[in-house]
């Protein structure tokens, strides 16, 4: 061997003894030694987990043992209700249709009859969702749910998990799988305070579990998944939209396992469920109060499996007294001049009020229908109406919020001109939009204050241009009206055409009357469980909008109730308000408020089966304007409901400088309105205000008080012929906005 070639072989043998002795961190991990570890986590994993299976024994049922009442209490501490007994009632599976016990199974867990009880990777991944903070888990089998509901409870932690996990395999492993479906479909949560499949049928169909079609069942199975989500009457237009696509998605899936013919399942149409009711004991308001309390501590993050599960003491801010006084008010100046039964036109009318105390955001009084084991639906905090004209002053508020000025380029306040001519085509919008007043009136040459008294249709619209639907739409959300597909940033806004509830309204009002001060409205005083503490909202916020902005729209509200269309609800009281009555007369508004107290008090026009229908000639012949009953209803209310102390109190108002309540020589009374008999006391409608400096821009009045300008023009372009923005003359001074 030569020099090169001993040379070589020493090379290669070095490399070898490289290779053969790893150094540095490379000696700790090599692929054997991390394999090695792999396995040997993975048999101490199995082998822990073997211990738990044998010392986690099936427990027995609590599922019922667990369920508690509910207490729910006046906000003196006296008891309004209990809610007690637990609907539920067990069927075997015997008595229900083989094709509905499919759909659970199409909806929850197609693999049930295959499967040994447990979805290992849906378990994972719940863990780790608990684990991460990131919620509930998703991905259990039927069995798994089962077990969930019947033996452990709704806590989303690792042990309960873990537990779920181990009882589930010995389920399936000791019972029969219709024993297990069984089991779930009757514990299941349905909603509607109905556990279990039988209590299902009645509260969503009203028939008994037997008598369930496919449809029927889908849409039960599918309701599964968000009970109040998906629950038909108060499910949003999202929510709807979501349950049909589970329903879809539930049939689809039997057709997949041959559970279902693909030719009947063609021929399946929705099943729309019918109207909930009210549980026993919860007649007359007590289940809208119950109702509400319900739904707040939803919204603070409690779900409603837990709040039905019981053991709550739930104090709400409801004055007793202010309740019973509301109720009085509406039977007095509503009910006692109807006949439901006999006059269909009458048995269409329904009243919803909302109370709210301007200060602290409590609701202190609610009204939501005649009953709610007659009429379930909540009037006080449905929002399937139009505010109409109670929207306007929101607008005003958005003006002087924004600085906003007229197409003449002169700031916009209570003493600025418009041309109140109806029909006047709006100037500066790319929608094209001409309203009519009420009854076709002309106005000609009006101030914004007197445009307030008399709810005119032509000023408001062009005010809403003047200051853009998008910053008003945006001012309305600040205030606390609720976003939503029906709320248009086209002039058409300024005449009320979205959505509102008393609720909303009182709350944008109350805020007015807080000076400016965001006001949600609550009607939760506290909720005390053992495991669960809510964290409850504060009631009243940041400034929402300037002072200045919000008690000018105040003083403004303080000339309809003195001389324009709500003089029916003057009192021996400050108060200031605005009336509303929607296109085609499907709704009538007063929104007011005194320095102490704050309620929005509407009518709505509703056909058995849910539409909307006109009020005309019902509670009074012609239209039912919302100067007429809803003002007299809110004038009895506010007049049992206020101290004498609060009574006597003052709007301590900072208004724009030469703001007036009425700066027109001539009262605005709306045509269509009778004021009521001047009280012997007389109305207090005169606030006290304490004048500001007009912010920095354009001078807009002279020292008199009065704007320098003319009315803005009229410009020469054609009324709106845009279906969505078209008129036809509606009542109280609101346009038809046709669909």
């Amino acid at each position: 061997m030569g020099r090169a070639d001993e040379r070589q072989a020493r090379q290669r043998g070095a490399r070898r003894a490289k290779k053969a002795k790893p150094t540095g961190i490379r000696r700790f991990f090599t692929w054997r030694k991390l394999l090695g570890t792999f396995f040997g986590l993975c048999l101490l994993a199995m082998g822990a987990f073997f211990v738990i299976y044998l010392i986690v024994p099936v427990p027995t049922a609590n599922a019922q043992a667990e369920m508690q009442s509910n207490v729910y209490k006046y906000s003196n501490g006296k008891i309004l209700a209990r809610s007690g007994k637990i609907n539920r009632e067990i069927v075997g599976l015997e008595k229900i249709p083989r094709d509905v016990q499919f759909t659970f199974v199409a909806a929850e867990n197609k693999t049930f009859f295959k499967d040994s009880g447990v979805d290992f990777k849906g378990t994972a991944r719940g863990l780790m969702n608990t684990l991460t903070g990131k919620g509930k888990q998703g991905g259990s089998t039927i069995t798994q749910q089962y077990v969930k509901n019947y033996y452990l409870n709704q806590d989303q932690t690792v042990t309960r998990k873990l537990k779920e996990l181990v009882i589930s395999l010995k389920v399936d492993q000791k019972k029969e799988k219709s024993e297990i479906l069984a089991g779930y479909i009757n514990t299941a949560y349905y909603g509607r305070s109905a556990y279990g499949i039988q209590a299902a049928a009645q509260a969503y169909y009203r028939k008994d579990a037997k008598d369930l079609d496919v449809a029927q069942g889908a849409y039960l199975a599918a309701l599964l998944q968000a009970p109040s989500q998906y629950d038909w009457a108060v499910a949003s237009g999202a929510g709807k939209k979501l349950v049909k696509e589970r329903w879809n998605y539930v049939l689809d899936n039997m057709v997949e396992e041959n559970w279902l013919d693909p030719g009947t399942r063609a021929g399946l149409k929705f099943p729309v469920p019918k109207e909930p009711k009210a549980a026993p004991g919860m007649e007359g308001q007590t289940g809208y109060l119950v109702d509400a309390a319900n739904a707040e501590l939803e919204r603070a993050g409690i779900s409603e499996e837990k709040i039905k599960a019981g053991g709550w003491t739930i104090t709400l801010n409801i004055d007793e007294k202010r309740q019973k006084q509301l109720v009085k008010s509406v039977n007095k100046q509503l009910e006692e001049r109807l006949d439901r039964k006999k006059d269909k036109a009458d048995a269409t009318v329904q009243a919803g009020a909302t109370s709210v105390d301007p200060k602290t955001g409590h609701v202190v009084a609610l009204y939501g229908g005649i009953g709610a084991t007659e009429h379930w639906l909540s009037n006080a905090t449905r929002r399937d109406y139009q505010p109409a004209s109670t929207f306007k002053p929101i607008v005003l508020a958005s003006a002087l919020e924004n600085g906003a000025e007229t197409q003449d380029g002169l700031r916009i306040g209570l003493n600025t001109k418009y041309d109140g001519t109806s029909k006047r085509p709006v100037v500066g919008s790319d929608t094209p939009f001409a309203p009519e007043n009420e009854d076709d009136q002309d106005y000609g040459p009006v101030s914004v204050q007197r445009a307030t008294n008399s709810s005119i249709n032509s000023v408001f619209a062009q005010m809403i241009v003047d200051v853009t639907p998008q910053k008003a739409k945006k001012t309305a959300l600040d205030l606390g009206m609720k976003d939503g597909k029906d709320f248009p940033e086209r002039p058409a806004m300024s005449l009320g055409t979205m959505g509102a509830s008393t609720w909303d309204m009182a709350g944008v009002y109350a805020t007015f009357d807080n000076h400016g001060k965001k006001v949600t409205p609550t009607i939760l005083k506290s909720a005390e469980h053992k495991s669960f503490k809510p964290d409850l909202p504060e009631p009243v916020g940041d400034q929402a909008i300037s002072r200045e902005a919000a008690d000018t729209t105040t003083a403004a509200m303080t000339g309809v109730v003195k001389s324009g269309s709500g003089t029916n609800a003057a009192g021996d009281y400050q108060a200031a308000g605005k009336t509303g009555t929607s296109e085609n007369n499907r709704s009538a508004w007063f929104v007011g408020y005194t320095p102490e107290l704050v309620t929005a008090v509407a009518l709505f026009g509703e056909d058995p089966k849910g539409g909307q229908v006109t009020l005309t000639n019902t509670v009074n012949e012609g239209r039912a304007n919302g100067g007429g009953v809803p003002a007299k209803i809110w004038k009895q209310y506010t007049t049992g409901a206020l101290s004498d102390e609060a009574a006597a109190a003052e709007f301590d108002l900072e208004v724009e400088e030469g703001a007036t309540a009425d700066p027109d020589p001539t009262p605005t009374q709306s045509p269509s309105e009778t004021p009521s008999q001047t009280p012997s006391k007389g109305p207090k409608n005169t606030p006290t205000k304490k004048p500001t400096k007009t912010p920095t821009g354009k001078p807009t009045k002279t020292p008199t008080g009065e704007p320098t300008q003319s009315p803005t023009q009229s410009p020469t372009i054609a009324p709106s012929t845009d279906p969505a923005d078209g008129t036809s003359g509606g009542p109280d001074g609101n346009p038809v906005i046709k669909p």
